[in-house]
């Protein structure tokens, strides 16, 4: 059977990753979180005390990180491990949230997860969300998806997220956090979120889980005919 890559773009908290996991599970391919490796770069540079403005402190301390997703049957999906270590919850916090965009921006950092990225799409049965999957990571890509979301959606989405793991986190906290990472995002100098010339736009503010999956496997099957 013929095997494509599906690139997922957007903006946060616009239920990439939710897509992009129920896709892989539909069509039996490999799921792959790019969002969650950069988050795990910057929980290291945290934990390490790497300020990633000391560029020779950065590539350093990227020679010393090794990332892998391993799939849990039991919990049916691809855990993120950074040697050795599951990293799947501390990398949720929201100090990573504050920092990740900032480590993202970085052209080696970036260099580094890319390269990572596309040697795991090298025999295709792939997908993957980002912010520049479809513009950089697989230009190629059979399908791509840019994901978008009304903000007040967004926001909502992403405080509830939150609530669950940090009861005293505000609304507003949330906000300024989803607008200070899509400025960041969208303007930084490196591979910005941008939607590719040939991605197909989901909105999803009004879409259920269900709706939105229907939708994108559509397209899939069209792309495998």
């Amino acid at each position: 059977m013929n095997k494509i890559i599906i690139a997922i773009d957007g903006y946060s908290s616009c239920g990439k990753s939710t897509l992009a996991k129920q896709l892989a599970k539909e069509l039996h391919y490999i799921y792959a979180d790019s969002g969650a490796m950069y988050r795990a770069i910057t929980l290291y540079f945290l934990r390490n005390e790497i300020q990633h403005t000391n560029l020779n402190k950065v590539k350093e301390a990227l020679k010393n990180i090794n990332l892998e997703f391993v799939f849990d049957i039991d919990a049916g999906q691809s855990i993120l491990f950074m040697n050795d270590e599951n990293i799947e919850l501390p990398i949720r916090d929201m100090i990573i949230s504050e920092k990740v965009s900032e480590v993202a921006a970085i052209k080696e950092v970036r260099e580094f997860a890319v390269a990572q990225q596309q040697r795991m799409g090298y025999n295709k049965g792939i997908v993957m969300d980002g912010r520049d999957i479809g513009t950089t990571v697989f230009p190629h890509a059979e399908l791509k998806i840019f994901m978008t979301a009304d903000i007040a959606v967004r926001v909502e989405r992403r405080f509830k997220e939150l609530f669950a793991v940090n009861p005293a986190i505000t609304i507003e906290e949330v906000k300024q956090n989803l607008e200070m990472r899509d400025y960041i995002d969208s303007n930084r100098e490196i591979s910005p979120l941008r939607k590719a010339e040939d991605a197909v736009v989901l909105d999803n503010s009004e879409l259920t889980m269900a709706q939105q999956l229907k939708i994108a496997l559509q397209w899939a099957r069209e792309k495998l005919i």
